[in-house]
């Protein structure tokens, strides 16, 4: 080799020794670059089209809600008419009764004669379809009825097992003069041919001269309801979602929690619970128990000829108790995705082709014009074959060889930009790993840990504590449940939701966590202690992530300290932008070498922890663009800081 090398010309050297070195990066540089464009726009796409069907899950949601708040205010509306026309009525059967006692007073009639001429007036009286006005007496005797007249309901339920008759005898005793006081329960009236309760409204006012309570009622359904205009507004709400169309041949569904479908193109009203995909995979079984999510399951259609792969995001809409769902087919869904997946392999290939061809005439050509600046170009080159991409050639004038050692500047340029996009991607694939394996173990661990669970407690209830395998059965329960909870802590650690800021009172929130806490189990013998400053600023957090910060921090310090202790939280202004909150225990305290390595994930120092609960506190802190410290001395006690902006941090 060396020896034919030896015998060509300057030129055929040059073309021998540099070819490789300038058309292999070239190669790999479009190999790279065109398998970097393709992975981000098939991802860009997939997440495009994903997006596309979560917002169209989210916008059927929306309206729903929009459909099921109008019919809302429709019926509370309806409402307070039929009170208005309840406390008219009851006046007016009021306003009878105390005719008749005038006419006693003046002693036109006798007691008896005025009450029975009261009863039959307040009996003819109608209201609404099926109501009515009836009168009793504070211990419950009706005096006036018109099926029951003379029987005492006092001991009288309604479908809740409330004693209503009873509640409306003390409201009335207790009213002012004049007062119409209302009641609203639950009523099956078997008479009326009802199936299932009702809401009954009733009103009513004590008339004290006789000792009677004089009320007038309905159903709350025979006033409220327009079933025709409800039914046109529901009609037109499903066939808007009917019209909203995903991709060639995906649609939007809706089920209710038992699995029947009320919106649906072919299947609406019938009950497909039990539903399976060619895999015996019943997809809508696990819909309706999750509630929320994403799905994929294989479908054959009639009009397929094999199953294809279905991708859908379902969310639950609960005043309703259904699950709106949006599907759509993977190749569909994919399509665009692999053209732009063809389109880029092929220009890879003809860039690469292209480039190869002009490297080749340019360094022949070269090689033929040059040889001094040669040394220097190849000591260039090596230097960056070695990895140093900081390198770059010094070449003077403007002929081809600048031309081409400028190229070669900015080819290595671009490798070095894809060198940190390489890096970029290694770390967020590190923790679309994690996100990953917290699915899979939370799918994998907590179904068969639920059926441990459901038959550990199954054989607790049938045990009495001093059976010799009831302990046993304890520990299951017990043990089980923690491996539930280090799921939840790793699935919490990989996929901590960005917090959702509101303006809060700080002192309120932990205010109402120390009192929870201070009857947690695990706070046996510690005694909480707030010191909250006064006039401190609302704080921009998210309470629920902050409740978790708080809790978990008090819990920690509780465990510190189980033969007892001191824990005190308290609230300051650490200035103008800022405020602490500070937890001071006087528990066992944390050895030097522990503090240094506490909010590593999975570094625990408790024989039944996960190791997650800090680096989960510090991950929400940090997103809140807060800071947390921890001080403390082995044997004396422990003091966390947390540190809080109190308004939005513009990025």
């Amino acid at each position: 080799m060396f020896s034919f090398i030896n015998k060509l010309k300057l030129h055929g050297k040059l073309l021998t020794l540099v070819m490789p070195l300038v058309t292999i990066p070239i190669f790999i540089v479009a190999g790279v670059i065109g398998y970097i464009a393709n992975e981000q726009a098939y991802l860009g796409i997939t997440k495009t089209s994903k997006d596309d069907l979560q917002h169209l899950s989210e916008f059927c949601v929306d309206l729903l809600n929009s459909h099921h708040q109008q019919f809302q205010v429709y019926k509370q509306d309806k409402r307070r008419h039929l009170n208005n026309e309840l406390a008219t009525l009851t006046a007016l059967a009021y306003n009878l009764v105390v005719a008749e006692q005038n006419q006693l007073k003046q002693g036109s009639l006798d007691i008896k004669t005025a009450q029975m001429e009261a009863r039959q007036a307040l009996k003819k009286i109608n209201v609404g379809e099926s109501g009515y006005i009836y009168a009793m007496t504070s211990r419950g005797y009706l005096q006036a009825h018109i099926a029951r007249e003379g029987e005492n309901v006092y001991d009288e339920r309604d479908e809740n097992g409330r004693y209503f008759i009873r509640e409306m005898c003390a409201a009335a005793r207790a009213s002012k003069p004049g007062e119409i006081l209302f009641i609203t329960y639950p009523w099956r009236n078997a008479v009326l041919g009802d199936t299932k309760p009702r809401t009954k409204v009733v009103a009513y006012k004590y008339f004290r001269e006789w000792d009677w309570i004089i009320a007038s009622g309905s159903y709350l359904d025979e006033t409220v309801s327009d079933a025709a205009f409800e039914r046109l507004s529901f009609a037109t709400l499903k066939e808007r979602i009917r019209a909203k169309k995903v991709g060639a041949s995906g649609y939007i569904f809706c089920m209710d929690g038992k699995g029947t479908f009320t919106i649906h193109p072919d299947s609406e009203g019938k009950n497909l619970i039990n539903s399976r995909g060619i895999n015996e995979y019943g997809f809508l079984r696990e819909m309706v128990r999750k509630k929320n999510g994403w799905i994929r399951y294989p479908w054959k259609n009639s009009t397929d000829s094999a199953p294809r792969m279905k991708i859908v995001h379902y969310k639950y809409f609960e005043p309703w108790d259904w699950i709106v769902a949006v599907g759509s087919y993977e190749d569909e869904f994919y399509q665009e995705a692999y053209k732009i997946k063809t389109h880029i392999l092929f220009s890879t290939a003809l860039l690469i082709l292209v480039t190869g061809a002009f490297a080749t005439v340019f360094v022949y050509w070269a090689s033929k014009i040059f040889t001094r600046p040669i040394t220097h170009m190849m000591s260039v080159i090596k230097r960056v074959k070695r990895g140093n991409f900081d390198e770059r050639m010094t070449v003077t004038g403007e002929d081809e060889l600048a031309e081409m050692a400028n190229a070669f500047n900015r080819m290595t340029d671009i490798i070095q930009r894809n060198k940190e996009i390489e890096s970029s991607l290694a770390q967020q694939g590190k923790m679309a790993s994690l996100g990953i394996l917290s699915s899979g173990v939370a799918h994998e661990i907590n179904n068969p840990l639920g059926v441990i669970l459901g038959y550990a407690g199954y054989l607790e209830s049938k045990m009495t504590e001093d059976d010799p395998n009831y302990q046993y059965i304890h520990e299951i329960k017990r043990e089980s449940k923690r491996c539930k909870k280090i799921v939840q802590d790793l699935l919490s650690y990989a996929r901590t939701p960005r917090p959702t800021l509101q303006q809060a009172d700080l002192n309120d929130l932990l205010q109402q966590i120390v009192d929870f806490a201070a009857n947690h189990t695990d706070m046996r013998g510690v005694k909480i202690t707030a010191k909250l400053a006064k006039n401190l600023p609302l704080v921009e957090l998210d309470g629920d992530q902050m409740r978790q910060v708080t809790i978990n921090l008090i819990l920690n310090a509780g465990g510190a300290m189980p033969d007892g202790g001191v824990l005190t939280v308290s609230s300051e202004a650490a200035d103008a932008t800022h405020v602490r909150i500070i937890f001071s225990d006087n528990g066992c305290g944390i050895p030097p070498d522990s503090l240094e390595k506490i909010f590593e994930p999975f570094y625990t120092t408790k024989t039944r922890g996960t190791g997650l609960g800090l680096a989960i506190t510090r991950q929400i802190i940090e997103q809140h663009h807060g800071d947390i410290t921890i001080e403390s001395t082995v044997g004396t006690g422990t003091r966390v800081t947390v540190t809080l902006p109190t308004e939005r941090e513009e990025l």
